[in-house]
């Protein structure tokens, strides 16, 4: 599991979030972020920026 912090940018400026993401490395954790974060919130990748990621126990 791991924690992801960070923004994305929507109709009224950038919005902080922290989402907590089951998955096997940090890079799958990471496609399952820009997933969920985009068909949410219809945010491009691009617009989405990552400031901390980090494995937290289960």
């Amino acid at each position: 599991m791991f924690e992801i912090v960070g923004f994305y940018k929507d109709l009224d400026g950038w919005k902080k979030f922290r989402k907590i993401i089951d998955a096997r490395s940090e890079k799958l954790a990471l496609e399952k972020l820009y997933s969920l974060i985009g068909s949410n919130h219809k945010v491009p990748r691009h617009l989405i920026k990552i400031n901390e990621i980090k494995k937290v126990s289960e």
